[in-house]
Protein backbone atom coordinates (compact mmCIF):
# COMPACT_ATOMS: atom_id res chain seq x y z
CA UNK A 1 0.00 0.00 0.00
CA UNK A 2 3.13 2.34 0.71
CA UNK A 3 4.44 1.85 -2.34
CA UNK A 4 0.88 2.84 -4.29
CA UNK A 5 0.33 5.71 -2.61
CA UNK A 6 4.13 6.72 -3.29
CA UNK A 7 3.93 6.33 -6.68
CA UNK A 8 0.35 7.94 -7.06
CA UNK A 9 2.10 10.79 -5.18
CA UNK A 10 5.06 10.79 -7.95
CA UNK A 11 2.49 10.59 -10.55
CA UNK A 12 0.53 14.11 -8.91
CA UNK A 13 3.55 15.86 -8.91
CA UNK A 14 4.59 14.81 -12.45
CA UNK A 15 1.10 16.10 -13.38
CA UNK A 16 1.53 19.16 -11.55
CA UNK A 17 5.25 19.81 -13.53
CA UNK A 18 3.81 19.04 -16.79
CA UNK A 19 1.13 20.95 -16.28
CA UNK A 20 2.90 24.34 -14.95
CA UNK A 21 5.30 24.02 -18.08
CA UNK A 22 2.47 23.48 -20.23
CA UNK A 23 0.18 26.37 -19.18
CA UNK A 24 0.96 29.85 -19.39
CA UNK A 25 -1.21 33.16 -18.79
CA UNK A 26 0.08 36.10 -20.69
CA UNK A 27 -1.61 39.51 -19.87
CA UNK A 28 -2.61 41.92 -22.22
CA UNK A 29 0.95 43.97 -22.49
CA UNK A 30 2.57 40.68 -23.14
CA UNK A 31 3.49 38.79 -25.90
CA UNK A 32 5.13 35.46 -26.20
CA UNK A 33 7.61 34.48 -28.48
CA UNK A 34 7.34 30.62 -28.69
CA UNK A 35 10.35 28.61 -29.84
CA UNK A 36 9.83 24.61 -30.89
CA UNK A 37 13.37 22.67 -31.03
CA UNK A 38 15.06 26.23 -31.20
CA UNK A 39 12.86 27.42 -34.14
CA UNK A 40 10.70 30.32 -34.12
CA UNK A 41 7.35 29.02 -34.47
CA UNK A 42 4.88 32.32 -33.75
CA UNK A 43 4.36 35.23 -31.53
CA UNK A 44 1.19 33.90 -29.08
CA UNK A 45 -0.81 35.96 -26.12
CA UNK A 46 -2.20 37.41 -24.46
CA UNK A 47 -4.18 34.58 -22.53
CA UNK A 48 -4.04 31.39 -21.93
CA UNK A 49 -1.27 29.63 -23.93
CA UNK A 50 -0.38 25.79 -23.66
CA UNK A 51 3.27 24.87 -24.35
CA UNK A 52 5.01 21.30 -24.85
CA UNK A 53 6.85 20.70 -22.04
CA UNK A 54 10.47 20.19 -23.05
CA UNK A 55 9.61 20.96 -26.79
CA UNK A 56 8.67 24.57 -26.58
CA UNK A 57 10.16 27.48 -25.01
CA UNK A 58 8.28 30.73 -24.62
CA UNK A 59 10.16 34.38 -24.04
CA UNK A 60 7.99 36.85 -22.49
CA UNK A 61 7.75 40.67 -24.04
CA UNK A 62 6.70 44.04 -22.86
CA UNK A 63 4.56 46.26 -25.38
CA UNK A 64 4.65 48.83 -23.20
CA UNK A 65 6.17 52.16 -22.94
CA UNK A 66 9.88 52.08 -21.53
CA UNK A 67 11.18 55.43 -20.29
CA UNK A 68 14.93 54.92 -20.01
CA UNK A 69 17.48 57.38 -18.76
CA UNK A 70 20.34 58.30 -20.77
CA UNK A 71 23.47 59.03 -19.03
CA UNK A 72 25.19 62.69 -18.95
CA UNK A 73 27.17 62.82 -22.06
CA UNK A 74 30.15 64.80 -22.74
CA UNK A 75 29.59 66.81 -25.65
CA UNK A 76 32.05 69.61 -27.66
CA UNK A 77 29.71 71.94 -29.63
CA UNK A 78 30.24 73.36 -33.00
CA UNK A 79 32.05 76.25 -31.14
CA UNK A 80 34.12 73.90 -29.11
CA UNK A 81 32.02 74.64 -25.59
CA UNK A 82 32.45 71.49 -23.25
CA UNK A 83 29.09 70.44 -22.00
CA UNK A 84 27.32 67.65 -20.61
CA UNK A 85 23.83 66.54 -21.52
CA UNK A 86 21.57 64.56 -20.08
CA UNK A 87 18.12 63.37 -22.03
CA UNK A 88 15.38 60.71 -21.91
CA UNK A 89 14.65 58.29 -24.07
CA UNK A 90 10.61 56.95 -24.74
CA UNK A 91 9.88 53.39 -26.73
CA UNK A 92 7.80 50.25 -27.42
CA UNK A 93 8.75 47.19 -29.18
CA UNK A 94 6.04 47.11 -32.15
CA UNK A 95 7.52 44.15 -33.35
CA UNK A 96 8.07 40.96 -30.27
CA UNK A 97 9.67 38.57 -33.21
CA UNK A 98 12.72 41.29 -34.28
CA UNK A 99 13.19 42.38 -30.63
CA UNK A 100 13.76 39.22 -29.28
CA UNK A 101 15.94 37.47 -32.97
CA UNK A 102 17.21 40.24 -34.14
CA UNK A 103 19.22 41.54 -31.00
CA UNK A 104 20.51 40.14 -28.14
CA UNK A 105 19.41 42.54 -25.84
CA UNK A 106 17.13 45.49 -27.03
CA UNK A 107 17.28 47.26 -23.82
CA UNK A 108 21.11 47.89 -23.59
CA UNK A 109 21.39 48.33 -27.49
CA UNK A 110 18.54 50.80 -27.57
CA UNK A 111 20.85 52.69 -25.07
CA UNK A 112 24.10 52.71 -26.35
CA UNK A 113 22.81 53.74 -29.40
CA UNK A 114 21.05 56.55 -27.94
CA UNK A 115 23.90 57.39 -26.14
CA UNK A 116 26.23 57.61 -29.36
CA UNK A 117 23.62 59.73 -31.33
CA UNK A 118 23.42 62.01 -28.63
CA UNK A 119 26.91 63.16 -28.40
CA UNK A 120 27.01 63.01 -32.30
CA UNK A 121 23.83 64.95 -33.10
CA UNK A 122 24.54 67.58 -30.34
CA UNK A 123 28.25 68.05 -31.17
CA UNK A 124 27.30 69.42 -35.02
CA UNK A 125 25.50 72.27 -33.05
CA UNK A 126 26.43 75.15 -31.25
CA UNK A 127 25.82 76.08 -27.43
CA UNK A 128 23.33 78.47 -28.33
CA UNK A 129 21.09 76.12 -30.38
CA UNK A 130 21.45 73.91 -27.28
CA UNK A 131 19.46 76.23 -25.33
CA UNK A 132 17.56 77.87 -27.14
CA UNK A 133 16.18 75.17 -29.99
CA UNK A 134 15.51 72.26 -27.89
CA UNK A 135 12.54 71.07 -29.52
CA UNK A 136 14.42 70.60 -33.27
CA UNK A 137 17.37 68.44 -31.38
CA UNK A 138 15.03 66.24 -29.71
CA UNK A 139 13.23 65.56 -33.32
CA UNK A 140 16.81 65.14 -35.10
CA UNK A 141 17.69 62.90 -32.61
CA UNK A 142 14.31 60.74 -32.12
CA UNK A 143 14.32 60.22 -36.10
CA UNK A 144 17.75 59.20 -36.19
CA UNK A 145 17.17 56.48 -32.78
CA UNK A 146 13.80 55.78 -35.00
CA UNK A 147 15.22 54.35 -38.22
CA UNK A 148 18.37 53.06 -36.83
CA UNK A 149 16.09 50.78 -34.42
CA UNK A 150 13.35 49.80 -36.67
CA UNK A 151 15.36 46.86 -37.70
CA UNK A 152 15.05 45.66 -33.90
CA UNK A 153 10.88 46.16 -33.77
CA UNK A 154 11.51 49.41 -31.66
CA UNK A 155 9.43 52.37 -31.87
CA UNK A 156 10.96 55.73 -30.27
CA UNK A 157 7.82 57.76 -29.65
CA UNK A 158 9.88 60.43 -27.91
CA UNK A 159 13.37 62.17 -26.71
CA UNK A 160 13.91 64.86 -24.11
CA UNK A 161 16.72 67.09 -23.61
CA UNK A 162 16.58 67.21 -19.37
CA UNK A 163 19.72 68.97 -18.43
CA UNK A 164 22.84 71.07 -20.58
CA UNK A 165 25.11 71.27 -17.21
CA UNK A 166 28.01 74.13 -17.90
CA UNK A 167 31.13 74.88 -16.24
CA UNK A 168 31.35 77.81 -13.71
CA UNK A 169 33.75 80.39 -16.48
CA UNK A 170 30.84 79.90 -18.95
CA UNK A 171 27.90 80.33 -17.51
CA UNK A 172 29.51 83.80 -16.39
CA UNK A 173 30.81 84.64 -20.13
CA UNK A 174 27.09 83.60 -21.23
CA UNK A 175 26.20 86.20 -18.50
CA UNK A 176 28.35 88.93 -19.21
CA UNK A 177 26.93 88.35 -22.94
CA UNK A 178 23.28 88.64 -22.16
CA UNK A 179 24.35 92.09 -20.19
CA UNK A 180 26.03 93.33 -23.27
CA UNK A 181 22.55 92.28 -25.23
CA UNK A 182 20.54 93.68 -23.09
CA UNK A 183 22.72 97.55 -22.84
CA UNK A 184 22.59 97.16 -26.71
CA UNK A 185 19.01 96.95 -26.55
CA UNK A 186 18.65 99.77 -24.39
CA UNK A 187 20.88 102.19 -26.26
CA UNK A 188 19.08 100.88 -29.70
CA UNK A 189 15.43 101.90 -28.07
CA UNK A 190 17.10 104.54 -26.83
CA UNK A 191 18.59 105.96 -30.02
CA UNK A 192 14.87 105.39 -31.80
CA UNK A 193 13.20 107.81 -28.95
CA UNK A 194 15.77 110.46 -30.01
CA UNK A 195 14.94 109.69 -33.54
CA UNK A 196 11.27 109.82 -33.26
CA UNK A 197 11.18 113.05 -30.86
CA UNK A 198 13.25 114.79 -33.42
CA UNK A 199 10.98 114.10 -36.07
CA UNK A 200 8.20 115.41 -33.87
CA UNK A 201 9.96 118.51 -32.99
CA UNK A 202 10.38 119.30 -37.05
CA UNK A 203 6.81 118.86 -37.54
CA UNK A 204 6.01 120.64 -34.32
CA UNK A 205 8.57 123.87 -35.68
CA UNK A 206 7.09 123.50 -39.17
CA UNK A 207 3.71 123.79 -38.08
CA UNK A 208 4.48 127.09 -35.98
CA UNK A 209 6.16 128.57 -38.36
CA UNK A 210 2.83 128.63 -40.16
CA UNK A 211 1.04 130.66 -37.26
CA UNK A 212 3.02 132.97 -35.93
CA UNK A 213 1.01 133.49 -33.48
CA UNK A 214 0.89 130.07 -32.04
CA UNK A 215 4.86 130.49 -30.57
CA UNK A 216 3.14 133.43 -28.91
CA UNK A 217 0.54 130.86 -27.21
CA UNK A 218 3.76 128.75 -26.51
CA UNK A 219 5.65 131.59 -24.67
CA UNK A 220 2.69 132.25 -22.63
CA UNK A 221 2.44 128.12 -21.75
CA UNK A 222 6.06 128.47 -20.54
CA UNK A 223 5.63 131.02 -18.27
CA UNK A 224 2.46 129.63 -16.58
CA UNK A 225 4.41 126.68 -16.05
CA UNK A 226 7.69 128.42 -14.63
CA UNK A 227 5.38 130.51 -12.59
CA UNK A 228 3.94 127.25 -10.85
CA UNK A 229 7.16 126.28 -9.57
CA UNK A 230 8.70 127.11 -6.43
CA UNK A 231 11.70 128.35 -8.27
CA UNK A 232 13.24 132.00 -8.02
CA UNK A 233 14.68 131.84 -11.16
CA UNK A 234 12.30 132.88 -14.03
CA UNK A 235 13.64 131.91 -17.63
CA UNK A 236 12.47 135.08 -20.44
CA UNK A 237 12.83 133.38 -24.34
CA UNK A 238 14.49 135.67 -26.63
CA UNK A 239 13.37 135.35 -30.06
CA UNK A 240 16.62 134.69 -32.33
CA UNK A 241 15.21 137.10 -34.64
CA UNK A 242 15.47 140.04 -32.25
CA UNK A 243 19.18 139.05 -31.38
CA UNK A 244 19.42 139.73 -35.36
CA UNK A 245 17.95 142.62 -35.54
CA UNK A 246 20.73 143.74 -32.50
CA UNK A 247 23.33 142.61 -34.33
CA UNK A 248 22.13 144.80 -37.25
CA UNK A 249 21.96 148.09 -35.33
CA UNK A 250 25.41 147.46 -33.89
CA UNK A 251 27.07 146.52 -37.58
CA UNK A 252 25.37 150.08 -38.10
CA UNK A 253 26.52 152.13 -35.71
CA UNK A 254 30.56 150.68 -35.89
CA UNK A 255 29.89 151.85 -40.79
CA UNK A 256 28.70 155.73 -39.10
CA UNK A 257 31.19 155.83 -36.65
CA UNK A 258 34.19 154.81 -39.02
Amino acid sequence: MMVGYIAYLILALVVVMFLSAAIKILREYERGVVFTLGRFTGVKGPGLIILIPFVQQMVRVDLRVVVQDVPPQDVISRDNVSVKVNAVLYFRIVDPERAIIKVEDYMAATSQLAQTTVRSVLGKHELDEMLAERDKLNGAIQEILDQQTDAWGIKVTNVEIKHVDLNESMIRAIAKQAEAERLRRAKVINAEGEQQAAQKLVEAGRMLAKEPQAMQLRYFEALHDISGERSSTVVFPLPIDLLGLFKQAGEGKGSGTS
